[in-house]
């Protein structure tokens, strides 16, 4: 047995909102309580570490990451600081000088034309110039959409295919391939890509992430893989909560791939029934506001409705990536179709999860609350894109995008909510998340910095079917964080932070105070389990 006696801070426990030390034994919570009663502890502890106030969490959970992809962002042309066209053109210029013709396709990635005077991203003819006729694949910042150099498009015979299109811009079917194409790598690369990506994730504070895998994403023999070096916390990664979007017809597809796949939390996660609004493939009950078209509808209802009484009849999770108002109209004829079929207590046993839900009108609000269903959603996303001048207005228009993200509406019925990055769309960065939530654009929409923590934290394990876990509370697991942070907040009756100092009453945890004129926390140790993966204690 091990034991860590951390003492001298600040302890975020609902089990006691005053506590200053906490005491981890093999990797459980053994002991939590006041400092001045810690030094009977201390004698036995294998390690004692003095928080000179620093601040402890529960560990962060990520509900939405893709592992392989953040890993080739990390580690490919960052396009997300470009102004200009021609900024992106001199990034991919200056990436291919240094590249060298053995290492594979060029990549780069979060792209935006809509910050650019241009208003449109590089063709491949500009692509072919600036990296000398190398391939190159540059995605968007979505993810549901790149373009591509016209190497790259005859090697994987982009033409042929939906959603090619002449000037090298490519979605749907021929971004999937794509894609496919830009990550052909062998067994070491790819393993270190993960473990880039992970180790980042564990930097940040995070102790578990859910992995959306699909065929167009990573492979199946990827996600076993990825599920063996996160499967105990002496690999010192972070825990993983495996999805894997692929549509199921009959219960014997579901349990194939559960078969070929073992330790599957869910089928689905990026189970598209739609694409994205940034790159107009959201598909929408109304037109979009600056293109023509009202976007693509990936799944019909009968689809939906096969997939999920499939997957509940195998005995895991399913879910859909759904984003545009029409997708969700979609989804839910097919969900109460599913219920028709099953009865609702048969899906509520296994349970249905959807990533992003963006546009919730009050009937859909309605429905998802009296259906059970559970979402995952990313705040970051009304923090990067919301607002009057954001790309959801112009792709929408502001009545429509000023609904987008309901964060309030969900919680105040009851929806449960857990809190992702979709990284690399958005990047790893879960008090970001937090702060976006607690200053959502629409000031209606606003919750509370305690519900988003919540949602940030134990969120993430209710989704994955472990409700018990999340809390620093004897007899937990010892998922937590240690954290520096310029001020401590206290939060009133009404929802609102305000600085805490040691000579005030606290009623409730505390948590870091977030704004724009605050130093953001910065992470000092991640423990799984009283492992830890990340470090600057020591």
């Amino acid at each position: 047995m091990t034991s860590t006696l951390y003492r001298g801070g600040v302890v975020h426990s609902p089990a006691d909102p005053f506590a200053e030390a906490i005491l981890v034994e093999d990797g459980t919570v053994a002991w939590l309580g006041a400092d001045d009663t810690a030094d009977g502890f201390a004698s036995r502890a294998d390690e004692v570490v003095d928080l000179d106030g620093a601040l402890v969490t529960p560990g962060f959970v990520d509900a939405h990451v893709h592992v392989l992809e953040t890993g080739l962002a990390l580690e490919s042309v960052d396009l997300s600081a470009a102004t200009s066209l021609g900024d992106a053109l001199a990034a991919v210029r200056a990436a291919a000088a240094a590249h060298g013709a053995g290492d594979g396709p060029l990549l780069g990635f979060g792209w935006e034309e809509q910050r650019w005077p241009e208003r449109r991203p590089p063709t491949s003819a500009e692509l072919d110039a600036a990296a000398g006729g190398a391939r190159v694949y540059l995605a968007r910042a979505d993810l549901h959409s790149a373009v591509v150099s016209s190497a790259l498009a005859a090697e994987a015979g982009l033409e042929r295919l939906d959603g090619w299109s002449a000037d090298g811009r490519v979605e749907l079917a021929a971004h999937h391939a794509a894609r496919e194409a830009a990550r052909a790598m062998d067994g070491p690369r790819r393993t270190a890509l993960y473990r880039r990506a992970l180790g980042e994730a564990a930097r940040r504070g995070v102790v578990s992430v859910h992995e959306h895998s699909a065929p167009f994403i990573d492979t199946r023999e990827g996600l076993v893989e990825l599920l063996g070096l996160t499967a105990h916390a002496h690999d010192g990664l972070p825990h993983l909560v495996a999805y894997r979007g692929e549509p199921c017809v009959t219960v014997d597809d579901a349990r194939e791939l559960l078969e070929a796949i073992p330790g599957l939390t869910g089928i689905g996660g990026d189970l598209n029934v739609d694409g994205s609004i940034g790159s107009h493939t959201a598909a929408l009950r109304a037109p979009y506001a600056d293109a023509p078209g009202d976007g693509t509808l990936q799944m019909t209802a009968e689809r939906i409705c096969n997939h999920l009484t499939a997957v509940s009849r195998a005995g895991v999770q399913s879910g859909f990536h759904v984003i545009g108002d029409r997708a969700m109209d979609e989804l839910l004829i097919g969900l109460r179709a599913a219920v028709d079929v099953e009865g609702a207590a048969a899906l509520a046993r296994t349970g249905v999860r959807l990533e992003h839900a963006e546009m919730i009108d009050a009937p859909t609000l309605a429905a998802l609350a009296l259906l059970g269903v559970q979402l995952s959603v990313q705040p970051a996303f009304d923090a990067t894109w919301g607002g009057a001048d954001g790309l959801y207005a112009r792709r929408l228009g502001g009545a429509r995008a000023a609904a987008l993200n309901p964060l309030a509406d969900l919680a105040g019925v009851g929806v449960p909510l857990a809190f992702g990055s979709d990284s690399p769309v958005t990047p790893v960065d879960p008090w970001a998340g937090v702060r976006a939530a607690v200053e959502h654009h629409a000031a209606e929409q606003r919750i509370s910095a305690r519900a988003a923590f919540r949602a940030a934290t134990r969120g993430g394990w209710r989704l994955a079917g472990r409700p018990d876990v999340g809390d620093l509370r004897v007899g937990a697991p010892a998922h937590l964080a240690v954290w520096r942070a310029e001020h401590l907040a206290v939060q009133a009756p009404d929802g609102r932070l305000s600085a805490w100092s040691p000579d005030a009453q606290a009623g409730t945890p505390l948590l870091p105070l977030l704004g724009a004129d605050e130093p953001p926390p910065v992470c000092l140790r991640t423990v799984r389990a009283g492992v830890s993966l990340f470090d600057t204690l020591a």
